[in-house]
């Protein structure tokens, strides 16, 4: 195995351990309001800092990516976590807890401005390298709740912390071990874009993908987060919670599905196309979803969780065409500021929307993000095919 490769499957282990670390403590502290004799309420806020970091620390992990080495970025990015995971074992205090979960939000950022660019430099295939990763992410997603609930009923709280703790030294041992700085030199990245733009053009691109990449973190969060309550309010009937936790896993597990077809598709039409075909399915899902009860709202939300899924996907690959490997990094670094700083304002939108009008308002707002989103992804495209002399000369990503 290639250096290359073997950085493309440490990246995504590194992906499935970003989302499972920051998803330990809400399933922890649902056993320590007993132990610590807190309310839920004042437990879960200890860990407002840990997702404000995640957020806002991406901007300057992406500025050290771009002149630093990106190799020694997700090496730090392995040892930090592994560091701020142990500090939570020992933590003797709520406000050493806090603390370490704070860390543990910087440490996090790290990944995603880092990580895709890490992959993007390495990939033959961006869009199928893109979707597995993205799989790896929702995998970690999708263990964390139950990996941490049988550790603690076996071991105690504080081991859920130990044991990723000790995986996330380990595997940044052998990353290091294992992998070279090869295209890790600042000066030997290129200087310009695959698809060249100028200045306006270029201005009016990224300043339309701010506010997409903003409207889709909204939505991305405020469906994601919402799902088990949707369920729970849209199958009528008296439904045992087990079964509605089923039902929200298959239906995030089926967006996974599809990031693996989004990732096949992007090799073969214009990337710029499929994300607006993908955008406009998006927000027909969610309108579909804000009006449907039964069976039916359990398809509106696969198809919305499919194009909420495929279209990070295929965005990072269009953001990719347009934009030169020497400060790629700072601008994935803005994209997961802008989409992750939404999900605080995506759960507050939640709590004030749901008491007047239950999810049929929540996701009627969502709905509106989504458009937004889709004309977006539209603007994107058309300004794109004129970039790129139209039709004749649209390429599937490489």
């Amino acid at each position: 195995m290639n250096d290359a490769r073997r950085k493309l499957g440490f990246i995504n282990i590194a992906h499935f351990l970003d989302h499972y670390v920051l998803l330990i403590f809400p399933t922890v502290v649902l056993g320590l309001e007993s132990e610590l004799n807190r309310p839920y309420g004042e437990l879960i806020a200890l860990s407002t800092a840990c997702f404000v970091a995640f957020g806002l620390f991406s901007l300057p992990a992406g500025w050290l990516g771009d002149h630093w080495s990106r190799r020694r970025m997700i090496a730090v990015f392995f040892f930090g976590c592994a560091a701020s995971l142990f500090a939570v074992t020992i933590a003797p205090n709520m406000i050493a807890l806090a603390t370490a979960l704070f860390a543990l939000g910087v440490f996090a950022a790290i990944y995603h401005p880092i990580g895709v660019t890490v992959l993007l430099a390495n990939a033959r295939d961006r869009g199928r390298t893109l979707a597995t990763n993205g799989v790896f992410g929702n995998l970690g997603v999708a263990f964390a709740p139950g990996v941490t609930a049988l550790i603690v009923s076996w071991f105690g709280w504080r081991m859920a912390f130990a044991v990723p703790a000790f995986l996330c030294a380990a595997i940044g041992v052998a990353y290091l071990m294992l992998t070279s700085e090869a295209k890790e030199n600042p000066a030997g990245r290129a200087q310009t874009a695959e698809v060249r733009m100028n200045f306006s053009t270029a201005a009016v691109f990224f300043g339309v993908y701010a506010v997409l990449s903003f409207a889709g973190g909204l939505v991305f969060n405020t469906v994601t987060v919402s799902i088990p309550k949707i369920i729970d309010e849209g199958i009528h009937g008296d439904v045992p919670l087990t079964w509605i936790g089923s039902v929200a896993t298959l239906v995030l597990l089926f967006g996974g599905a599809a990031q693996l077809v989004v990732g096949r598709l992007v090799s073969r039409f214009s990337p710029h196309v499929l994300f607006a075909a993908i955008g406009v399915m998006q927000a027909i899902g969610i309108v579909w979803a804000a009006v449907a009860t039964g069976f039916p709202l359990l398809i509106a939300l696969a198809v919305s969780i499919a194009a909420i899924y495929g279209q990070v996907t295929v965005g990072d690959v269009v953001i990719a065409r347009y934009t030169a490997d020497a400060w790629r990094g700072r601008i994935y670094a803005v994209r997961f500021f802008l989409a992750f700083v939404s999900s605080g304002l995506a759960v507050a939108m939640i709590a004030a929307l749901h008491g007047r009008g239950g999810f049929e308002l929540v996701l009627g707002v969502t709905a509106t993000f989504a458009a937004v989103f889709a004309i977006c992804t539209i603007l994107i495209a058309l300004l794109v095919s004129r970039v790129e002399g139209g039709a004749g000369r649209m390429l599937p990503a490489e």
